[in-house]
């Protein structure tokens, strides 16, 4: 400690408690998360697959389909994270994707044989899925850190991943130049190098209650909404400048380096928060300690949390898990798993993720067809994947934010918010289908805003309706079904229809290399199936709307909360026993917090 009773932040005992704070898991996750997008630039290096290895758009399209796969299936990593500590969810991550993607770089370059199409499948699922595995390990730990604010946590991490497109597209830009094929080895290294850097800081912590009230515990996320929307803006203002001025290597590197900067610069609000923490440690062991006695219900719950999990489907053996799962606790309790995948609220966010997610998720990985297709110059293709994910970001982040400010306030459900988030996305496929003039400027914004903004309006509505008991699994197996609608909707309908059309373009002749499919008809009928499968899913939704319409009028979060302080007097206003009980012990807690503080802190 500084004199004067100051804390001295220039210690090793601060900065250690720095590390292995509750906040700095947060930031650790945004950093993992800033590299986990990798597979949103798909359409950046699909050009070279094409005319490297000879790919039509069907066989683009199937390798598209894996990668969604391999993005969206993670229920291995939920499985493992169930199991195994979150440090070794992490460090698998990064070998699968270092594994990955480096065969597909290598394959690309010529430095090993060309690969059948079936290998090539395997390599990018096998890359992409390693991202679930950091993926599950971050957020998991964030949301059972602050499972109270739950909305926005899930809403500022997932903003990271959208942002991570246009961060990919600076960094290989400064590192390798204008060379697409060495995006693919970017995407090799740089997510399983924050993945090993962040190993050991991302971790469940002990959870403290907090009261009911207490709106300045959020202020943090707050401040890093802030700071993200720096990065969005920077990121904003380097696409369009790119887009107007020519930028040499050097100047690439300069506005990387920002841009890292501004990246880290979250660490700044860790150390804050620190900081007044142990500030008000300090200045409260100077008075005498306040004394306050919480109901018996709180006890009871806290002692709860610290019970082992129950069994994966209930208990008593295959007899009891088949008549378990049929009998699910109210909404809001913690479900098996079994429980929670024959519920009719997990059919429907199954129904939502192939309709809403699918559709949204062929836009994206079509976006440089569609340009090419329309006319529209290649440095204006690279905007619309850029502007995809700053508004993928703005989407995630504000759906968060947003959807948690209208339930905390106006009790209004987030299911809801997911049934207008789907309605708006019709438009944007309508843009493409319709091929009107410029407007794919305004499609890759909507279709952006609205992809990002499903993701954890989805996965916070499976947190609050089936408890976070199984979440790490629970989350991953309802993000799974989004690959069958993209396979349905990305292969089968888009990638076989503009093949068709391409080839009668050519007279007959196979679309490949540069024997591309031209004007609006490429794209038109696909995007009109998938605008009405999309209303489709909108329409389903609204039955997780009827469904839960009583469970969101309540305090959904009343189980974190600690009761308001009161002490119990028997009738002739004399404390009972249980209060003498906790006064003394409050007293020796104090002692020991004086120990902690003099041996360890300072």
């Amino acid at each position: 400690m500084a004199a004067g009773g100051e804390v001295s932040m220039c210690t090793p005992a601060f900065a250690r408690r720095v590390v292995q704070s509750r906040w700095f898991v947060v930031f650790a996750s945004m950093v993992v998360m800033a590299a986990s997008g990798s597979t949103y630039i798909f359409a950046l290096y699909s050009k070279v697959l094409r005319s490297k290895l000879g790919y039509n758009q069907e066989t683009l399209n199937k390798l598209s389909f894996f990668k969604d796969l391999g993005t969206n299936v993670g229920i291995i990593s939920g499985l493992v994270q169930q199991v195994a500590p979150t440090w070794a969810v992490l460090l698998i991550g990064a070998a699968m994707n270092l594994a990955g993607y480096l065969m597909i770089y290598l394959a690309l370059t010529g430095r090993t044989a060309e690969p059948p199409v079936w290998l090539m499948c395997f390599y990018i699922c096998f890359g992409a899925n390693a991202l679930t595995f950091s993926n599950t390990g971050a957020l998991v730990a964030c949301v059972k850190n602050f499972p109270e604010s739950r909305g926005i946590v899930i809403g500022l991490l997932k903003s990271f991943v959208g942002l991570s497109g246009a961060i990919y597209t600076q960094l290989y830009l400064a590192i390798y130049g204008d060379d697409a094929a060495s995006l693919v080895l970017l995407v090799a290294w740089l997510p399983a190098a924050f993945d090993i850097l962040t190993v050991y800081t991302i971790r469940v912590l002990p959870y403290t209650r907090r009261r009911d009230g207490e709106g300045a515990y959020n202020t943090p996320f707050y401040h890093f909404l802030y700071l993200s929307l720096v990065l969005a803006a920077y990121l904003l203002v380097m696409i369009v400048v790119q887009k107007q001025v020519h930028f040499s290597h050097a100047a690439y590197v300069v506005t990387s380096t920002a841009l890292l900067i501004i990246l880290f610069s979250p660490v700044g609000v860790v150390v804050r928060e620190e900081y007044k923490a142990v500030s008000q440690l300090e200045e409260s062991l100077q008075q005498p300690p306040a004394i306050a006695v919480e109901e018996p219900k709180a006890t009871a719950d806290a002692k709860k949390e610290d019970e082992p999990s129950p069994p994966l489907c209930g208990g008593g053996g295959m007899g009891g898990c088949i008549t378990n799962m049929f009998k699910p606790p109210a909404l809001g309790e913690d479900y098996s798993i079994m429980q929670a995948l024959v519920s009719v609220e997990m059919l429907v966010l199954f129904v939502i993720s192939v309709f809403g997610i699918g559709g949204t998720l062929t836009a994206i990985d079509n976006m440089a067809q569609i340009g090419q297709s329309l006319g529209y110059p290649a440095k204006s293709i690279n905007t619309f994947v850029s502007l995809i994910s700053i508004w993928n970001y703005a989407g995630r982040a504000g759906a968060g934010y947003i959807s948690e400010f209208l339930l905390a306030r106006y009790r209004f459900p987030r299911p809801l918010v997911l049934t207008v988030v789907l309605l708006v996305s019709c438009i944007g496929h309508l843009f493409i289908a319709f091929g009107v003039p410029q407007s794919l400027y305004a499609a890759s914004v909507i279709i952006g805003f609205c992809f990002g903004a499903q993701w954890p309006l989805l996965f916070a509505i499976i947190s609050e309706v089936f408890g976070l008991k199984y979440y790490s699994s629970l989350f991953n197996f309802g993000s799974a079904a989004s690959p069958a609608g993209a396979y349905m909707l990305n292969v089968v309908i888009t990638g076989r229809m503009y093949d068709a059309e391409a080839t009668r373009q050519h007279g007959g002749v196979a679309a490949v290399g540069d024997k591309v499919c031209k004007g609006v008809v490429c794209f038109k009928r696909p995007f009109i199936i998938i605008t009405a499968v999309t209303f489709a899913g909108a329409l389903v939704s609204l039955v997780l709307v009827w469904r839960t319409r009583n469970f969101y009028r309540g305090d959904i979060y009343a189980k974190f909360k600690v009761a308001p302080a009161a002490t119990t007097a028997d009738a002739d206003g004399s404390s009972s026993n249980g209060s003498v009980e906790m006064v003394q012990g409050t007293e020796e807690k104090s002692e020991r917090k004086k120990e902690v503080v003099n041996e360890d802190l300072y």
